[in-house]
């Protein structure tokens, strides 16, 4: 009798749950909760780890830019917000300026004629490639732990937070100059590490037998004092009162929208300017990531934060993202939806999805065996909602019995595409009426639609790309690039690169930045020509003494003491435009830029071309073709 009873009960609690008598309010505490069903086996790894990176974002385009990724037909237009992942290359194409975010407060920056490659990234390290150009990193604020390594074709960087840092790569050299305090480790192929330090800069010249130059940092250009403050102004959100301050694109929210402080979810963000009618997620396009699989791509300029952390809610007749309780570290989502399917599977139906309502878990489409299709609430800090109802946070849910979402049941809330549209482009999305939504299915784990070439691209349509001997170029580096062939091919992606990328000159990483993730002992030498000690930079700020003249002035468009303007070219968060590249060569590689240089001490490798000797190597009025010669501009 006792067993039947059991029965009984757990039949009706079922039942409930299925037909969703939790009820159409909001969250109830746990004293009702339904019976979750079996525990997941203890095998199956956690869905996030704190070891999952939060991708880097294009955070800032102007002119022309392009983007492409493995797997795709060719490059198209960049877009604001793609997420990258390793294998995605950028391009800065004539008065073209892109910036991609790392960190709170931490950018890599390029000019017209930069090409910037993403090789590999993990929780404390990220490799970017720079084979042409004027690149610049500004890393006010990172990851505590986090090394960042920039590979040219002369020599390597590796990098700590904090600092300031400026690149240039022309046909024969590299230069590379530190500045605010930051450090560096250089190593060039077949060379040991060696360490700058703050206001000093080097040259070296050359790739098997290289010639090194080292001597004191020249001053900054107007386009460094730009990116510097541009920085300076995006690190003092008006938001991080209500998010964690590692969220990355708090910035567009004070822009674009007002907090406001509502029951039951407390601080509240209300997105300004959307038409009658609009609900999340149905203003953009879904890509595919090699990492995260399907990723929504809003076209809001604010289109981050609220589309990979948070929840979204309908209150009092208007949608606002809800943050939750601010967390020590956020964790990144693709997107924070539900997908849903019709229970019809004879006939092709359209993919439909819901954002996530308050505390709602998402259910991975992405992730390796064991985490696809487990709930998942990681850098959630708010309390754990399952069928309307609050949960305890050592519950085990089932995912099958998750068959309410509050969201879903809000009139026009659910959108969709065809199956065939899905993930190939912008498409129009359909609104889906409410006796619709009840033959609806929550589709619980991975969608059952394979991306193809035009999934992978943020944009239809060609552009400009680097000329083929700029893609082609090697460059040296501690550990090859990340191979994107094996996951392509898992999912049916063909790669062919139009322009094979050559092989990495690998060298011994510096002490404490080994690609084994562990700390090696020992610091590394000075750069060659430059004391121990080297001289050193203020550790707050770019001062009078690293430069000459007037003090500098804010980044255009942006006020001393607050966020960027509202207004049209919000969408750039910059305002006017930075000032000009340097011009390019026929050759499709950047002129080298030329400021005021120092003395130059000079490390010629033996065998190697010997330096004028009334005039080194390094010094600038010793170089053929130099931008002073041909009238080219230099940055500044």
């Amino acid at each position: 009798m006792r067993a039947r009873s059991i029965v009984v009960v757990a039949l009706g609690l079922t039942l409930a749950t299925l037909f969703g008598l939790a009820g159409p309010g909001g969250p109830r505490s746990a004293a009702g909760q339904p019976a979750m069903g079996p525990p997941v086996p203890a095998r199956s790894p956690a869905p996030g780890s704190a070891d999952d990176p939060t991708p880097p974002r294009i955070s800032y385009l102007h002119g022309e830019a392009s983007f492409w990724r493995p797997g795709a037909q060719d490059w198209s237009a960049a877009q604001l917000n793609v997420p990258l992942a390793p294998g995605d290359t950028l391009y800065a194409g004539p008065g073209g300026t892109i910036e991609v975010q790392i960190g709170a407060a931490a950018f890599v920056r390029v000019t017209a004629g930069t090409q910037l490659g993403l090789d590999n990234q993990d929780a404390n390290y990220l490799q970017f490639r720079v084979t042409a150009g004027h690149a610049a990193l500004d890393l006010r604020q990172l990851a505590p732990g986090m090394t960042v390594e920039l590979d040219t074709p002369n020599v390597t960087f590796s990098v700590a937070p904090g600092g300031y840092y400026h690149a240039d790569v022309d046909e024969s050299s590299t230069t590379f100059a530190v500045y605010n305090g930051g450090n560096a480790s250089m190593t060039v192929a077949g060379g040991a590490a060696s360490v700058m330090t703050a206001n000093q800069q080097v040259v070296i010249r050359g790739t098997d037998t290289p010639e090194v130059a080292a001597g004191p940092a020249p001053a900054l250009t107007a386009w460094d004092r730009w990116g510097f403050e541009r920085t300076e102004s995006l690190a003092r959100p008006a938001s991080v009162r209500y998010v964690p301050t590692a969220m990355y694109g708090t910035e567009a929210l004070d822009q674009f929208g007002t907090w406001r402080t509502v029951e039951t979810y407390g601080a509240v963000w209300v997105p300004a300017g959307t038409p009658p009618g609009w609900v999340p997620y149905s203003t953009g396009r879904w890509i595919w990531d090699p990492r995260f699989g399907w990723t929504w791509l809003d076209d809001a300029a604010w289109g981050w934060a609220p589309y990979h952390y948070g929840r979204w809610v309908f209150v009092d007749g208007y949608w606002a993202w809800a943050p939750g309780p601010v967390v020590v570290r956020p964790v990144y989502a693709p997107a924070l939806v539900v997908f849903l399917g019709s229970v019809d599977v004879s006939v092709e139906r359209p993919v439909y999805w819901a954002p996530l309502a308050w505390g709602e878990p998402v259910t991975p489409w992405w992730g390796r065996p064991g985490v696809i299709g487990v709930p998942w609430w990681a850098g959630w800090g708010g309390p754990r909602v399952v069928n309307n109802v609050v949960i305890n946070r050592t519950t085990v849910v089932n995912v099958t019995n998750i068959t309410v979402y509050r969201n879903v049941s809000i009139n026009n809330a659910v959108v969709g595409v065809s199956s065939e549209h899905f993930g190939r482009g912008r498409a129009e999305v359909v609104r889906v009426a409410p006796v619709e939504v009840r033959q609806l299915r929550p589709i619980h784990g991975a969608l059952a639609v394979a991306p193809v070439a035009a999934s992978l691209t943020p944009s239809t349509g060609r552009a400009v790309k680097p000329p083929a001997a700029v893609l082609a170029r090697p460059v040296v580096a501690t550990r090859p690039p990340k191979d994107p062939a094996p996951v392509l091919r898992a999912h049916g992606l063909d790669f062919t690169p139009e322009t094979p990328r050559a092989a990495s000159r690998l060298v011994t990483p510096p002490p404490g930045t080994g690609p084994d993730g562990k700390k090696h002992t020992g610091p590394p030498p000075p750069a060659p020509g430059v004391s121990k000690s080297g001289p050193r930079g203020p550790e707050r700020g770019l001062e009078a003494k690293q430069y000459s003249g007037p003090p500098l002035p804010p980044a255009p468009g942006v006020s001393k003491g607050g966020p960027p303007p509202r207004g049209p070219e919000a969408k750039q968060y910059g305002g006017p435009l930075p000032p000009p590249a340097p011009e390019v060569s026929k050759s499709g590689l950047p002129r080298q830029h030329e400021t005021a240089q120092p003395a130059w001490v000079v490390e010629p490798k033996k065998g190697g071309p010997q330096p004028r000797p009334d005039k080194p190597e390094g010094h600038p009025e010793a170089r053929k073709g130099n931008a002073s010669a041909e009238g080219t501009p230099p940055l500044s």
